[in-house]
């Protein structure tokens, strides 16, 4: 009987390939679940930048090119925080954080590396340009729940020649 195929063959064969199907789901979510892991330990919840951990990895690799380091503190931030509120200070991060990155050049990295603290690794010779255009980012005022806020930020920048890896002198 050559169309004759058992049932004892057949059923284990599809349940073989039911299961099959069944673990590679499992696999590619969980797949999906670790990346997106990942994703969360180098990225800042609040302003959805890279954070400090990201920031330190990605300063090793700058030691080999030139380019910039900028840190910078915001001034006027505590107060803000003190007697508005922590959500108005951390929708005042949220703020600053989007325009900081309006300036922030294609191919360049800012972090907040904590509290009212960011950095940023500027690659080629603009750190001084852009350090600048950061400043002037915050020259007009924050409007969040009905409030005017006025910040300023303090920046220092390094530079950094390929080869040199100074490191610690940098930061």
């Amino acid at each position: 009987q050559p169309e004759y195929f058992p049932r004892f063959l057949i059923v284990p064969a599809f349940a073989t390939i039911a299961l099959s199907f069944l673990r590679m789901g499992v696999a590619i979510n969980d797949a999906r679940n670790m990346s997106n892991e990942q994703i969360l330990a180098r990225t800042d919840e609040l302003t959805g930048l890279a954070n400090r951990r990201r920031f330190i990895v990605e300063f090793e690799e700058f030691l080999n090119h030139s380019g910039s380091v900028l840190i910078l503190d915001l001034d006027g931030f505590k107060p803000v925080n003190d007697t508005r509120g922590h959500d108005v200070g951390d929708q005042l991060l949220g703020q600053v954080a989007r325009r900081f990155e309006r300036v922030i050049p294609h191919g360049s990295l800012l972090a907040r590396l904590g509290g009212d603290e960011f950095g940023a690794l500027i690659r080629g010779n603009d750190g001084l340009e852009i350090a600048r255009a950061l400043r002037a980012t915050l020259s007009y005022p924050f409007h969040i729940a009905g409030a005017e806020i006025n910040l300023d930020v303090s920046i220092g920048e390094a530079t950094n020649a390929p080869g040199e890896n100074l490191a610690d002198q940098l930061m």
